[in-house]
């Protein structure tokens, strides 16, 4: 019996100080992030996605890294190695846990950087895609307000491509805001980006 408690406290302590390293570990990447070194928070998330297979969290994170900084990039060879790597982590997330909204919306912004990129090209064949992406996101979290606003933000700019109106977005807009307030997990470091964004684009609706 002594011996089976000693082999669950060694195991316990094991399990305890993984997750004191993970805990850390993303802590320092959202820092260096934060201080705008983006190439060193990818980084350090790929090593603790190789330390952490069976986690989406740390492969959507290098996803988004790389689908962000492809935004405005006019060379096309750094685009299409930063958006390559987006999708390859993108789908690993996926194979992780399947029909996930957040790597829905993320997938989404994959395609959307393309179409940023060069719509003549790529607006024909991911357009749909998009759509179709942030529907199902929607359909599986209603209340998830990245799902709400990044559809009315994708809609709104192809609006404008169209030159159309984008009034009929800002509700949606409007409507995703209070939602990232009540929209929470327990789960560590669950995406909650988007409010400040989607406060910006509703004061942009009003004038």
């Amino acid at each position: 019996m002594k011996k089976v408690t000693l082999i669950l406290a060694f195991l316990i302590a094991n399990i305890t100080l993984a997750q004191d390293q993970y805990t850390k570990g993303m802590q320092k990447a959202f820092e260096l992030w934060g201080n705008g070194n983006t190439s060193e928070a990818a980084n350090l998330f790929e090593r603790i996605a190789t330390a952490e297979p069976d986690n989406w969290l740390p492969y959507y994170y290098v996803a988004q890294i790389n689908t962000i900084i492809s935004f405005g990039e006019k060379d096309q060879e750094k685009l299409t190695k930063q958006l390559g790597k987006a999708q390859e982590y993108t789908d690993l997330a996926k194979a992780i846990s399947k029909d996930n909204p957040e790597i829905l919306i993320q997938q989404a912004l994959v395609h959307t950087a393309w179409v940023a990129f060069d719509g003549a090209t790529y607006g024909m064949t991911l357009s749909a895609k998009v759509n179709a992406l942030y529907k199902k996101a929607i359909e599986i979290a209603p209340d998830n307000p990245r799902a709400i606003f990044s559809k009315a933000e994708w809609d709104m700019g192809t609006a404008q491509f169209f030159g159309q109106d984008v009034t009929p977005y800002c509700k949606d807009v409007e409507r995703s805001i209070p939602l990232f307030d009540t929209y929470t997990s327990d789960i560590p470091f669950y995406p909650k980006w988007g409010k400040e964004r989607a406060q910006m684009i509703a004061e942009n609706c009003k004038e």
